[in-house]
């Protein structure tokens, strides 16, 4: 099991070089599986993670629109 520490140091890797794919977005769920569920790490990640899914959707949208 992963510490605190290390899932957010971790999500940061992931999501901070700006290119995202469902590649990401597994390797998020697994980190967050890794935490214990009442932990409220988990919980503002799980929240976090949701609402980059959804600006990612859309930029894919806008994309394929423009296509």
């Amino acid at each position: 099991m992963l510490t605190e520490n290390e899932v957010s140091r971790s999500w940061g890797k992931i999501f901070g070089g700006g290119n995202i794919d469902q590649a990401s977005f597994d390797r998020a769920e697994q980190l967050l599986d890794g935490l214990r569920p009442e932990s409220p790490l988990r919980h503002r990640l799980t929240i976090e993670l949701e609402e980059l899914r959804k600006i990612h959707s859309q930029q894919l949208s806008v994309a394929s629109q423009n296509s």
